[in-house]
């Protein structure tokens, strides 16, 4: 297993370089001049010339991409020039909100889409099997935005079961989790649909097979012929549903922080853009980017414990 591990370790660092040199030449792409949009049109060129000094514009694009490569993996991310503060510092403030709210979502998924597939596998072509297409076919249905706004109106104004806006000061694990909860379960929503539906797929996929069958034959009790020789086996693609989803879901959680008035990664990038930071919105990219090479490295080595057999390949 650690073979796996160093294996599949080595295998992410030409992505990572890869990640960085698209992020680096997308930044240089966006139309118009850095300094000139930092500055203003009334800007002097005295000031602009010293700005790309500053901002290294004026150096050769290799001796930027050197450099820009050198600090990044050194740990330095540059400073904001909307506030001034170190990049890291301004993503530290609120990447755990932004976690929090995802890994949330996440768990709500994982914790009724996995059931749910089953027994509409188990059941299929009966009422159950309709009804999980029916909530799959929903929950995939209303992006996230939509989903967010319509919890708010129901949920927060008409109900008043959740506060409107979610409260980062709140002194108790019970007020947190009720601050949380909207926001995480219409992610969750969203997550569950695609676990449901992978779930159902490949159950179904698999219950077919010679050694359940036989399995059945034997007479083993049918929770035990579920669990471990059934499920266990149509892991694979739900491990990869869930690694492969988490992206989308950072870049939903993004839209659902700025509907909740959520503090988080959200937040930050429209207060970016607004300003025309491009060294905080060239952070952001590099951590959002980052987050999602470790967890796709994270589903390659969950794989390794789901099924040994991968680990030898």
């Amino acid at each position: 297993m650690m073979r796996f591990a160093i294996k599949r370790l080595l295998l992410a660092v030409p992505t990572l370089l890869a990640m960085l040199t698209v992020v680096f030449i997308l930044v240089r792409l966006v139309p118009g001049d850095p300094a000139a949009v930092m500055l203003g049109d009334q800007a002097s060129a005295e000031a602009l010339a010293a700005l790309r000094i500053q901002l290294g514009l004026d150096q050769p694009v290799l001796q930027q991409y050197l450099t820009f490569l050198g600090n990044i993996l050194t740990g330095d991310f540059g400073v904001s020039m909307s506030t001034g503060r170190s990049v890291l510092h301004e993503v530290a403030q609120v990447l755990p909100w932004t976690l929090q709210l995802t890994a949330a979502a996440i768990l709500i998924g994982s914790i009724f889409g996995l059931p749910l597939g089953v027994w509409a596998a188990l059941r299929r072509n009966a009422w159950p099997d309709y009804l999980g297409r029916l909530l799959s076919l929903t929950g995939l249905s209303f992006p996230a935005f939509v989903s967010a706004i319509l919890m708010l109106l129901v949920f927060a104004i008409q109900l008043n079961w959740f506060p409107v806006i979610s409260s980062t000061n709140a002194d108790d694990w019970g007020s947190q989790l009720r601050n949380l909860a909207l926001p995480a379960f219409n992610l969750g929503l969203i997550m569950m649909a695609y676990v449901m539906r992978v779930t159902r797929s490949s159950m179904l996929g698999v219950m077919g097979e010679d050694y359940i069958r036989t399995a059945r034959a034997k007479g083993i009790r049918p929770m035990r012929l579920i669990l471990r020789h059934g499920l266990r086996n149509a892991l694979i693609p739900i491990v990869t549903v869930v690694g492969l989803y988490f992206g989308t879901l950072i870049g939903n959680s993004v839209l659902t922080e700025i509907v909740f008035n959520r503090p988080g990664l959200g937040k930050l990038i429209l207060g970016a853009l607004n300003v025309r930071d491009y060294t905080l919105l060239q952070g952001l990219m590099i951590v959002f980017a980052s987050c999602v090479i470790v967890v796709n490295l994270l589903t390659d080595l969950i794989y390794g414990l789901v099924d040994p057999r991968v680990k030898y390949q």
